[in-house]
């Protein structure tokens, strides 16, 4: 006799695109948190979910591709939350522009790659190299006062 517990759980059909999502759907889509989304929509006034009695949010399908950027921006392509927003503010996060867009070169901070942070890598090495030099200084010194 076949155990309930060994069953897999039934499955539910997929929704239509133009459905509305739940927070936990759009979550489990976009592999992020709730609580990240949640921030995002504090960070991101064009992400404007449906909500209903009870504080529910339902994601349009709007609201979705535009997370989905959001997160590609932030978690692929190395952008700040600020370089994400002056990205919305100029129009540049519409469907399909993502593949092509490039990081905007004058301003610092909004993409960091991996070769943008190659520099600062080399300089935290060289502080802490000093510092760790500095601190041998400090201990020689130490000991000779402890000696006289």
């Amino acid at each position: 006799m076949p155990d309930l517990f060994d069953a897999p759980p039934p499955r539910r059909p997929a929704k239509s695109a133009e459905a509305f999502r739940t927070i936990s759907e759009v979550a489990g889509d976009l592999e992020v948190p709730q609580h990240v989304l949640r921030f995002w929509e504090s960070k991101f006034p064009q992400i404007r979910p449906l909500k209903r009695a009870g504080g529910r949010r339902y994601y349009r399908p709007d609201d979705v591709a535009l997370l989905r950027r959001i997160r590609q921006c932030l978690y692929e392509q190395g952008y700040t939350i600020k370089g994400v927003q002056k990205l919305l503010r100029e129009g540049a996060l519409k469907p399909g522009e993502m593949r092509s867009m490039a990081p905007h070169p004058a301003e610092p901070g909004a993409h960091r790659g991996a070769k943008a942070a190659e520099p600062l890598r080399e300089t935290m090495l060289e502080i802490r190299r000093e510092l760790a030099a500095l601190r041998d200084v400090l201990a020689r010194l130490q000991r000779d006062r402890g000696s006289a």
